[in-house]
């Protein structure tokens, strides 16, 4: 087959979309199809097929909501004019998706959906944009679900649609299956003794950085190193401009407090601080690929009080690490940890300004990470059970199978 997948932003940028999208599309040019990815320029991208998979690049950004800048009108065009037996759009809410829903049954082949959540489902201003939804989902053949109880399954659930299936997320059997590396924490000056805690996520907002440094600061856990991993923090934080302080003291005494800063701010003035040989143990760095799967491999537990997901794969990647988790009640969190048994769900508050944000309870979040970090048996338990449920369901080449298959039927389905 010819399939064409859409997404926002694809390879060389790193985050959980376009890592989706590329073990997909390079399992299908395995499995002896021709996949060719659409998505927004990249000044970094310097090959137009990479790992088998056709990349075609338009200079465009933003969504129907906030407004699509740039080559648009070229955009629309090439959906219009291309031949494909199947085109998938990954993700609402973002220009690859949006600029496709109004001109769906002018698209050629069969058309497949994987809307990651719909995020901005109760905001204001997108009303319009779901109240149009409501059509726009009946255009696709097939609608796929990360969960089986999230925000974009349930308003499908609730108007009746019938051409919603389940696939999840999962992590790379051939990452993940690398042996683990003694010399790790000695590369990065972490004491071959301490209790490794673990967060990996852009730095795009919403992951959840600050609170992780809180909880982790308030659980003072003994011999202990916070590790926060991420392909941004370099170009993000080193020009970023931040509030003139007096003094050191007063530096430490307003980082102590925790919620005075915002939370640029407050990580860059903790990296500041780090420069001088202060808080050595809450560290941020940036790693290669093969490095992050050994940052998982060595921690003793992954930290990850996000603020707004879908299905978060960093998860998945702790499974297939052996690697325990404390996770907020975000996105399919809780079915992640019913699936997996890898992982507990930390305390957690959603916001009442009405687009419902996720936030840890500091004290009881800190409180949990204290006792399981005690709690040997159970940390083995949990690294256990993350594993084998990894290996029995959770594989890039299971999920990626899948996906053939149930594209495969896309004309298989009861319209309502």
């Amino acid at each position: 087959m010819k399939i064409l997948h859409t997404v926002e932003s694809y390879l060389p940028s790193h985050h959980g979309m376009s890592e989706v999208v590329r073990q997909i599309s390079e399992r299908l040019v395995g499995a002896g199809h021709h996949v060719t990815v659409v998505t927004r320029f990249d000044p970094r991208r310097l090959e137009k097929k990479i790992n088998g998979v056709d990349i075609v690049e338009f200079n465009v950004s933003g969504n129907i909501t906030e407004g699509i800048q740039g080559e648009y009108d070229l955009y629309v065009r090439f959906l219009l004019e291309s031949q494909y037996d199947i085109v998938t759009n990954f993700a609402a809410q973002q220009w690859a998706t949006d600029l496709a829903l109004p001109i769906l049954p002018k698209i050629h082949g069969k058309k497949v959906f994987v809307p990651t959540g719909f995020s901005a489902l109760y905001m204001e201003k997108y009303k319009p944009y779901f109240e149009r939804m409501k059509e726009w989902l009946n255009e696709y053949d097939k609608v796929v679900y990360l969960s089986n109880d999230y925000r974009d399954v349930n308003f499908a659930r609730e108007l009746g649609f019938k051409n919603g299936i389940l696939i999840p997320n999962g992590a790379s059997e051939e990452e993940f299956s690398t042996a683990i590396d003694p010399g790790f924490k000695t590369r990065l000056n972490i004491p071959e003794q301490n209790t490794l805690v673990l967060h990996v996520a852009g730095y795009v907002g919403g992951k959840g950085h600050l609170d992780a440094i809180k909880i982790f600061r308030k659980a003072k856990l003994k011999q202990s190193s916070l590790l926060l991993v991420s392909p941004e923090f370099g170009d993000k934080f080193e020009h970023y401009q931040i509030l003139n302080l007096s003094s050191l003291k007063s530096i430490i005494k307003m980082i102590i407090k925790n919620h005075v800063f915002p939370e640029y701010d407050y990580i860059v003035l903790l990296r500041r601080l780090q420069k001088i040989g202060l808080y050595s143990n809450i560290r941020f760095i940036e790693l290669s690929r093969p490095e992050v799967v050994q940052a998982y491999k060595n921690a003793d537990l992954f930290l990850f009080p996000s603020n707004i997901e879908c299905s978060p794969i960093v998860l998945f990647e702790c499974m297939a690490a052996k690697t325990p988790f404390l996770v907020t009640d975000v996105g399919n969190a809780r079915e992640i940890v019913e699936w997996s048994k890898a992982g507990e769900i930390l305390p957690t508050k959603v916001s009442k300004k009405n687009i419902g944000l996720c936030r840890a309870e500091i004290q009881k979040s800190s409180c949990i990470l204290r006792k399981i970090d005690t709690d040997i048996e159970k940390k083995k338990t949990m690294s256990e059970n993350g594993y084998n449920s990894w290996m029995s369901n959770f594989t890039w080449k299971k999920i990626s199978k899948q996906y053939e298959v149930q594209i495969g039927r896309a004309s298989c389905r009861e319209r309502v």
